[in-house]
């Protein structure tokens, strides 16, 4: 039997600690171990509140800013029993809850907070692998920045040598996210809370900030295999960015090429999960939306945000006993990577909103994030009637997008692998996604969705509304084209059973290691 620790931010398999695609991988891979046999530990941050439900397993004294800290781990209980597989959280009153879902930071120093909570939390799972609270661990599996300061102790830290037997593998998930701070001179310097430990700035230095160490560029130079979650993410992080035209390597793509050349470097596409699909009830998508608003509407003391609440039920109610005849929809954190399109060219949004209106059709967008991006789509929910923004969090909501949208939109800049293209194909819906990242290996023009691209950012814009008007085009003028595209979506399976084949055999082999594949 082999012992993995998985590391990470996020972990969907407890309660409350998932915002993006991190969760559903931490939820998901686990099992598929577990299946074959192995054994799975799983270790997130605490956030000040998921300790609560679990027990504690030991406290932890660990040596930050020539001080001693005691944290805690505590062993919490999953949303469902499953043999083999333990998930823990690590307790520390710095390890904040955050203003992002209740777990990321968003500061106007980039990576301030987050930093300072990770090099807690990373140095507390270093403290419970030297006190044998995971047993005689084979196989480390960390997850992006957040989680890479672990081979940072592996590679500087007297107390820590214990870590250099086992194997350490490092999935990118975001490489637009890095982790950057200052050597020194800042709270949340390494300097300052690694002030007796020596170590190569240069090993460790951030190739566009030379006074910055670089917490992404720390899992890809020193884990014993690294990979992305998609095949042709993992090409377009071989190449330097040149933005908004193309995102690339942002930086760290001669780090990148030198794990490759080394043959450490491998892109792997994430799965998704197919259990459940009929629990979720078909033509509750209005009715959900409804319950969400007045719900928050109840909690909400911000008047311009119940106004806005107020406004889109206004607009929701009608469609609970009338159908829209074509639903759009999208579910995605508001930031750049998701809607740069629609912020930098407000014009395409509203084209395809006009279009929309002319076959009485809506476009529902659910998501939160960034200030600007809020106002923006707020701005344009007032502007158009068929525009239906749910500035709000709702799982019930999302699960009903899903189930019963016609078009799934996803216009992101760039998409390492992207879950909500499967989520939506899984129940036959068409996707109309940009030609990017892993969204080139989940979605075929005109075969299980529309695509759009452009060697420029103008063409790639207009381009996305093109292909909107064709995608109409098929719904309401091509029935059985329109039927097919729906039945070859369904019947596409990008399975976690195959993905973790080939992390067991790209990722997971090693010499001292038997490997197999279930």
């Amino acid at each position: 039997m082999t012992n993995f620790l998985f590391v990470a931010s996020e972990n969907d398999a407890i309660n409350n600690c998932k915002v993006g695609g991190v969760g559903d991988v931490i939820r998901d891979v686990p099992i598929q171990i577990s299946d074959r046999g192995d054994q799975v530990h799983v270790v997130v941050p605490s956030y000040s509140r998921l300790h609560l439900s679990g027990k504690l397993v030991r406290k932890l004294e660990i040596e930050l800013k020539g001080e001693t800290y005691v944290s805690c781990i505590y062993e919490v209980p999953g949303k469902e029993a499953r043999s083999n597989i333990t998930h823990y959280v690590i307790h520390h009153p710095e390890i904040e809850a955050g203003n992002i879902g209740g777990i990321y930071h968003h500061d106007e120093e980039p990576f301030f907070t987050d930093v300072v909570k990770y090099i807690i939390f990373c140095t507390s799972v270093a403290e419970a692998i030297n006190r044998g609270v995971f047993g005689k661990l084979d196989i480390v599996h960390l997850h992006d920045w957040h989680s890479s300061l672990l081979l940072f102790l592996k590679n500087y830290h007297p107390e820590y040598k214990t870590l250099e037997r086992l194997r350490f593998i490092y999935c990118i998930h975001n490489l637009a996210l890095q982790g950057i701070r200052p050597f020194e001179n800042s709270y949340s310097s390494l300097k300052n809370w690694f002030p007796e430990v020596n170590f190569s700035y240069e090993d460790l230095r951030d190739p566009r900030y030379p006074d910055c160490f670089n917490l992404m560029a720390m899992g890809i130079r020193f884990a014993d295999s690294v990979h992305t979650v998609s095949p042709s993410y993992k090409q377009d992080v071989l190449l330097p960015s040149d933005a908004p035209e193309f995102i690339g390597g942002e930086g760290l793509e001669e780090d990148l090429r030198k794990a490759d050349k080394d043959k450490r470097f491998h892109g792997i596409l994430n799965g998704s999960n197919y259990h459940g699909l009929n629990e979720i009830k078909k033509n509750q998508l209005f009715q959900n939306i409804v319950t969400t608003i007045f719900r928050q509407l109840q909690n909400e003391s911000d008047r311009s945000k119940a106004e806005f609440l107020a406004h889109t039920g206004e607009k929701v109610v009608p469609l609970v006993k009338k159908k829209p005849k074509f639903i759009c929809a999208s579910v995605a954190r508001l930031t750049e990577q998701k809607f740069y399109f629609f912020k930098r060219t407000p014009e395409s949004l509203l084209q395809i909103l006009d279009r929309l209106a002319e076959v009485g059709g809506v476009y529902v967008l659910l998501g939160t994030g960034a200030a600007d991006y809020e106002s923006l789509l707020r701005d344009i929910s007032y502007k158009r009637d068929n525009f239906i923004f749910i500035n709000a969090q709702c799982e019930k909501v999302v699960n009903s997008i899903y189930r019963d949208s016609d078009l799934y939109f996803m216009p992101s800049l760039f998409e390492p692998c992207g879950i909500s293209q499967m989520l939506a194909m899984r129940h036959g819906q068409p996707c109309l996604v940009h030609h990017t990242g892993g969204l080139k290996d989940t979605v075929q023009h005109v075969h299980t969705g529309f695509t759009f691209e452009g060697k420029t950012y103008d063409e790639k814009v207009y381009n996305m509304v093109e292909s909107f008007k064709e995608a109409l085009h098929f719904f309401h003028n091509d029935k059985t084209t329109w039927k097919q595209i729906q039945l070859n979506a369904r019947n596409m399976r990008f399975t976690w059973k195959k993905s973790v084949d080939e992390y067991y055999r790209l990722l997971y082999s090693s010499n001292n290691l038997e490997v197999q594949i279930a």
